[in-house]
């Protein structure tokens, strides 16, 4: 079965919320509750432009830069960690579903043989592939846990999916990056990446491929043949 990617792929780095499970809706949820609860009104917009695919600490500094308030570190940490603590209960009480078709093309990769990474900004990544029984298909994992230990850049800098590549020991232009956030987009781009597949969970098709896409698919199982 073909995979849609370039001969020269030989590995795949995959985004975890919003382009392997629908956690991005629970994360867009607890985003919204925690703004909101400051009086600052939080709009899907707002999530694709400021947080979307950012470590979570970059987020709070971005929304709140757009809204003209400058936090101090403690305060963006305060709202982080509450929002953290928010998503968490919501995934308690919501539970975790991979979308089906992104299911049907990791299992394509893994009968296929190509190493599979998952690079998120999430720090509460292992607790969703476990629940989303997606962890047996994953040979590497950067998180948000790995990118503080290790200082790496969040995204859109390219540096986490740079680890990702090295853990599945290949280079940036052999490697494949599948994101649904313009900043994840942009951090395949940048890092040099042999292909980069942009995931349109949120009516922005057309900006994920200025960003840097060289494709656009609303499922994965699009690219499937």
């Amino acid at each position: 079965m073909s995979l849609g990617i370039p001969e020269k792929i030989t590995a795949l780095l995959f985004d975890l919320d919003g382009v392997l499970t629908s956690t991005a809706v629970l994360h867009r949820q607890a985003w919204r509750q925690t703004f909101e609860a400051m009086g600052q009104p939080f709009s899907e917009q707002d999530y694709l432009a400021y947080v979307d695919g950012k470590p979570r600490y970059d987020g709070v500094r971005s929304f709140l830069t757009s809204r003209g308030l400058t936090p101090s570190e403690d305060e963006v940490r305060r709202i982080g960690d509450q929002k953290n603590d928010l998503v968490n209960t919501i995934i308690d009480e919501q539970g975790i579903t991979p979308y089906p078709a992104s299911v049907q093309y990791v299992q394509a990769a893994k009968e296929a043989g190509l190493p599979i990474g998952v690079v998120t900004s999430s720090a509460n990544a292992m607790r969703v592939l476990r629940a989303g029984n997606l962890l047996d298909y994953v040979d590497a994992l950067v998180d948000g846990n790995v990118i503080i230990a290790s200082n790496l850049r969040g995204k859109p800098a390219p540096d986490s999916f740079i680890e990702g590549a090295r853990r599945l020991k290949t280079a940036p232009e052999h490697a494949a990056v599948f994101e649904d956030a313009l900043a994840g987009v942009k951090a395949g781009h940048d890092g040099g990446f042999g292909f980069v597949v942009g995931v349109d969970r949120g009516h922005q098709a057309d900006a994920l491929k200025a960003g840097g896409a060289d494709v656009v698919v609303d499922e994965l199982d699009e690219l499937l043949s």
